[in-house]
């Protein structure tokens, strides 16, 4: 590895640490998602707010839903990183392919 990918790592382990540490100084701080929040705002604006629709489904438990979110996660991730890989050796084959000149066939 170079100085330049370490000194990335370094960088990201730092702030991985500093997130932990703040975070875990809050009072009251629970890992809670910005729907919750946001449904607490409503309610404390509009108390007699009634919504529109309701879920199609409700996951049986907090734990399969974030296994849900985190298999959606993965699943963007892997077809992204595809998407980029594929892309990164398609311009790596063209760089290494002498100019071709078409014959018009």
């Amino acid at each position: 590895m170079n100085r330049h990918n370490l000194g990335l790592i370094a960088i990201a382990v730092v702030l991985v640490v500093i997130s932990l540490i703040m975070g875990g100084r809050q009072e009251g701080a629970e890992f809670a998602g910005a729907d919750g929040q946001a449904m607490a705002a409503v309610a404390t604006l509009q108390p007699d707010y009634q919504p529109w629709f309701s879920p199609i489904w409700q996951p049986p438990s907090g734990e399969v839903e974030g296994l849900l979110f985190a298999l959606q996660a993965a699943l963007g991730t892997g077809l992204l990183g595809y998407y980029l890989g594929l892309r990164r050796g398609q311009s790596q084959s063209r760089a290494r392919q002498p100019d071709r000149v078409d014959a018009g066939d």
